[in-house]
């Protein structure tokens, strides 16, 4: 089945709305920041520990036994994650736990799963 194509089929320049838009446009780097902040969460297994730290503050062995995976690879992930500034840690004693870095972080993990969890809505 193919897909409808939508397009434009007029000459009509509505120059009021591009000079508005082209006036919030952001900076060309914080469109490529943006971009790069979604391909870090584009990750099925970061998404997979972005979740469980939505839900809990965790150590990397509990990560690891939760998500079937090594320390090791759990560990690689955090640090990819912590880099992007979406997961913090703090120490306590010998243990280090794992959480997601501000409330920002968590209402966009949390309004991207609703999002795809919505059903026929258009």
């Amino acid at each position: 089945m193919e897909k409808e194509v939508y397009e434009c089929d007029c000459e009509v320049i509505h120059a009021d709305i591009l000079e508005k838009v082209k006036k919030q446009m952001p900076e060309e780097n914080d469109i490529y920041d943006l971009s790069d902040f979604f391909k870090v969460l584009g990750d099925s297994t970061r998404a997979k520990i972005m979740w469980a730290l939505d839900l809990s503050e965790m150590c990397v062995c509990d990560l690891a036994i939760l998500l079937n995976m090594t320390k090791s690879a759990i560990s690689h992930q955090l640090a990819t994650l912590r880099e992007n500034n979406l997961v913090k840690y703090r120490r306590e004693g010998k243990m280090v736990y794992y959480s997601l870095s501000d409330y920002h972080v968590k209402e966009i993990f949390e309004k991207g799963m609703e999002h795809i969890k919505e059903k026929g809505i258009d």
